[in-house]
């Protein structure tokens, strides 16, 4: 079963490398949001400091919810979802490699670039380690969401709009308990809290989300 993950993320990592256009679409996309954000809301730096987390965290989530199409789509495309459905190993673990490889593609790559976005926004280092480590814990408990509305709205006219009414409302707590982690450590009182409780979603989401989005790309494909 371990092998069978393995090869799953390898194959999802090779193909997403031969479509390099759509993985720098979602970092294009954060980038811009979070670039723009300081010049819409002014140079103030106390403003854009209590601001920084929200904003990046918001970026981050549009972002990866941006990205949920492709998780899915092209192996629909191709007939290779059929395939998957028929092989001896469970589709909970098919899933779980294909949402790991899509957040090697999509979500880490987020998380790599907030230090860069942060310094725009005047964080000091240590709320930058807390946004950036609340991104590193709540992105892949996103990504295992957006999978359960990925497999929904598989095959359906205006799907893209589905997922995202589907998704970002489950999305919430995320958001708000990893933006509070930063926002905590910018009061200069601890962020544990927040970020424990990030750590008790991403577990939640990781037993149940790849059981629930098995069913949904039955239904789905029925």
């Amino acid at each position: 079963m371990l092998n069978a993950l393995l090869h799953v993320i390898r194959r999802d990592l090779l193909l997403a490398f031969r479509r390099r256009t759509d993985v720098m679409g979602t970092l294009v996309f954060f980038c811009i949001v979070g670039a723009l954000f300081p010049l819409g809301v002014g140079p103030e730096p106390e403003l854009l400091r209590t601001l920084a987390p929200g904003a990046l965290w918001v970026a981050a989530l549009l972002a990866s919810t941006l990205a949920l199409q492709r998780l899915f789509g092209a192996d629909h495309a191709d007939g290779t979802l059929e395939q998957l459905l028929l092989s001896p190993e469970p589709l909970a673990l098919i899933v779980a490699g294909k949402v790991v490889a899509h957040w090697l593609i999509s979500g880490l790559p987020l998380v790599l670039l907030t230090p860069l976005l942060a310094l725009q926004f005047g964080l000091d280092a240590g709320a930058t380690i807390a946004l950036a480590l609340s991104l590193l814990i709540g992105t892949p408990a996103l990504s295992l969401v957006g999978a359960i509305g990925a497999a929904l709205t598989l095959d359906v006219r205006g799907g893209g709009v589905l997922v995202a009414l589907l998704v970002l409302p489950l999305s919430a707590p995320v958001l708000i308990f990893g933006a509070g982690a930063a926002v905590a450590e910018t009061g200069s009182t601890l962020a544990d809290a927040n970020l424990l409780l990030l750590c008790g979603l991403l577990a939640a989401a990781a037993a149940l989300a790849p059981w629930a989005t098995a069913s949904a790309l039955r239904i789905s494909l029925e």
